[in-house]
């Protein structure tokens, strides 16, 4: 079987020329960078060849970016930033909440945009890495005792199979979510902070309160029978989260 190519970074932007300029800054730094412009080309090259991290343009010609995050969170599990020249609030909430992990407001220094490209992508290599040394060599929380953690009588986090079992069924977990699930975990019984979360989750100067807010709320849909009356993820305003004891 063909092995596949690997791209640490896929830019998808109609406007071919800001995408050229940008790929070709990022090989420079040896970050191995491939465009496409269109939404058709992006679904064929995802297809071919192993990618890291998605830069993806709102605008694509006919078809929407917004239309094809969601139809690469079917299949795949990388960070997705948008970059767009819209700046309205709706677009950037439409963004996150439909699997973005980052919005990128056009125009923007070269420098700057691969100085939190590495970034990202570091935390991402970070956070697999743990994952994959949890399973191999049981690197459990003492809280955790068998290595899962019982969140209520239906839902629980096994760290030994990386994965959430809610009603005896498994709950699928991007990188992020799962790494922010676990930190609670780790820290059940105590108010988290935003700041503390922020810090030892993501690590990445880039990313703020609202990054933080839709992986909550992510989580939230996923575990809570109810998200919108949490009783796992519980809010302490103005401060930050808690799984009490």
């Amino acid at each position: 079987m063909e092995t596949k190519e690997n791209y640490k970074v896929l830019i998808i932007d109609d406007d071919e020329v800001i995408a050229q300029s940008t790929a070709e800054y990022f090989n420079m730094f040896e970050v191995k960078t491939a465009y496409v412009t269109g939404y058709d080309e992006a679904v064929a090259f995802l297809e071919e060849h192993v990618i890291s991290l998605l830069l993806l343009d709102i605008n694509l010609g006919e078809r929407s970016g917004f239309e094809l995050c969601k139809k690469v969170r079917q299949n795949y599990d990388m960070p997705i930033l948008f970059i767009s020249a819209r700046t309205s609030d709706d677009d950037v909430l439409i963004a996150l909440n439909i699997g973005g992990d980052d919005y990128i407001k056009k125009p923007y220094t070269l420098n700057v945009l691969l100085a939190k490209v590495k970034a990202i992508l570091t935390r991402y290599e970070k956070a697999k890495e743990a994952a994959g040394l949890e399973r191999r060599e049981g690197n459990l929380s003492k809280a955790a005792g068998d290595g899962i953690f019982s969140l209520t009588d239906q839902v629980s986090l096994d760290t030994n199979l990386h994965k959430v079992v809610l009603r005896g069924e498994s709950v699928s977990l991007k990188a992020m979510e799962y790494k922010l699930l676990l930190y609670l975990c780790e820290h059940t019984g105590r108010v988290v902070t935003k700041d503390e979360l922020l810090k030892n989750v993501w690590d990445d100067e880039f990313v703020g309160e609202g990054t933080l807010a839709v992986h909550i709320r992510h989580l939230r849909e996923k575990i809570e029978e109810d998200p919108k009356e949490p009783k796992i993820i519980k809010t302490i305003w103005g401060v930050g989260y808690i799984i009490e004891e």
